[in-house]
C-alpha cells in the first residue's frame, strides 16, 4: 500500500470512528452546532405563555409530565463553515494517546461532520510552514474525503519564496476575514503557543474581529508535557518552529518555574479568547477528545436553548390611527 492510500485508509478509519463515537455519545441529540427556526425536530422545553407559538406544542410530552412542553425546532439553513486549521511545526508535538496534529485533524472531522447538510458550504484555510493554503469542499463529499482533500492541497501548495516573512496565526486570521465575508460559523484549531505569558497576543485582534460578525469557535489543542515537566534529569529539548536545542537539567526549581510559566500562558490564551468573544473547546493528547467534543456540542445548545428562552420580545410598535 502506498503512502497515500496508506493516508486515505486512516483518515477513513479516523472519521468513521468520530462518526460513531459522537452519534453514541450524543445519544439522540441533534448533531448540528446551531439551534432556530427550522423543520427539524429538537428538544423539548416547558412553554411560555405569550412567547412561544402554541402550534409547536408537544402533546405527548405534556402528556406524560402532565406539563405543557413546546418541541423546539433545529435550523435548517444554509450554514457556511471555514476552518482555520494549524499545523506548524509545534502541533507535531505529543506525548501521550497521539499528537497534537493528529488530534487537530480529527477535530477538523468532527465538526465538518457536526456542520454538514444539505445546501451547506465548508472550506477549509491551512497553516504550515509559514504559509496558508485554502481549499474549499464541492458538494456531496464526505468526510473523510473533505479532510484528505484539504491536507492534499496543503502538499499542492507553493513553498515560501527567498525572503517572504512566513506568516503567523495572527496573519492567517486575517486573511480568512479578508477572504470569506459571508457570514456563518468560523472554527480556529490551533495550540496558540505565540501566545506571551501574561500578555496579550496579536492574534487577538483579527480574532474579535472575527468574532464580530461570525459565530466562532477556538479549539485549543494540548499535550500534558507544556503544562508540567517531569522530574528526569539532563534533558536535551527542541524548539520545533526555529530547531535550536538545549540542554536543560530539570531540578525542582526550574520544573516550578517551568509549571508557573505555562499556567500564566495558558491562563492568557483563555483570558484572549474570552475577550475575542469566540466559544473556547480544550483538547488534550492524554484525554477522550471525542467525548470532549461531544459535551461541548451539547453544552452549546442548552445555552442557545437557554438563551432563546430568556430572550424577552420587543413590544410592538403602536401605530397612530387618523382621526
Amino acid at each position: 500500500m502506498t503512502p497515500d492510500a496508506r493516508q486515505r485508509e486512516a483518515l477513513r478509519r479516523l472519521t468513521l470512528t468520530v462518526t460513531r463515537r459522537l452519534h453514541g455519545l450524543l445519544h439522540g441529540e441533534h448533531l448540528g452546532l446551531h439551534a432556530g427556526p427550522g423543520s427539524e425536530p429538537g428538544d423539548a422545553r416547558l412553554y411560555q405563555p405569550g412567547q412561544d407559538d402554541v402550534r409547536r406544542m408537544d402533546w405527548a410530552v405534556t402528556a406524560r409530565t402532565t406539563h405543557p412542553h413546546v418541541r423546539d425546532l433545529v435550523a435548517d439553513r444554509e450554514l457556511h463553515t471555514w476552518t482555520l486549521l494549524d499545523l506548524s511545526a509545534s502541533m507535531d508535538f505529543g506525548t501521550a494517546q497521539a499528537r497534537k496534529r493528529d488530534i487537530a485533524i480529527g477535530a477538523l472531522a468532527a465538526i465538518t461532520l457536526l456542520t454538514r447538510r444539505v445546501g451547506d458550504q465548508c472550506g477549509v484555510h491551512l497553516l504550515s510552514g509559514g504559509r496558508v493554503a485554502r481549499w474549499q469542499a464541492r458538494p456531496g463529499m464526505s468526510v473523510d474525503q473533505i479532510v484528505a482533500g484539504a491536507l492534499g492541497q496543503l502538499k499542492q501548495a507553493p513553498p515560501l519564496r527567498p525572503g517572504e516573512p512566513p506568516l503567523r496565526l495572527a496573519d492567517a486570521l486575517a486573511d480568512l476575514s479578508r477572504t470569506r465575508r459571508r457570514h456563518g460559523l468560523r472554527v480556529i484549531v490551533s495550540d496558540f503557543l505565540d501566545t506571551p505569558p501574561g500578555g496579550v497576543p496579536d492574534w487577538q485582534t483579527p480574532l474579535r474581529r472575527m468574532s464580530a460578525n461570525c459565530q466562532t469557535i477556538a479549539i485549543e489543542v494540548v499535550d500534558p508535557l507544556e503544562l508540567d515537566l517531569p522530574a528526569i534529569g539532563l534533558v536535551a529539548m527542541t524548539d520545533p518552529e526555529t530547531g535550536r536545542t538545549r540542554h536543560i537539567h530539570l531540578t525542582e526549581k526550574v520544573r516550578q518555574r517551568y509549571a508557573h510559566a505555562a499556567a500564566e500562558q495558558r491562563s492568557a490564551i483563555a483570558a484572549a479568547l474570552r475577550a475575542s468573544g469566540a466559544a473556547h473547546l480544550r483538547l488534550r493528547t492524554d484525554r477522550d477528545w471525542v467525548r470532549d467534543i461531544a459535551q461541548f456540542v451539547v453544552a452549546q445548545r442548552r445555552t442557545a436553548h437557554r438563551l432563546a428562552r430568556h430572550t424577552v420580545p420587543r413590544p410592538a410598535i403602536p401605530t397612530r390611527t387618523a382621526p
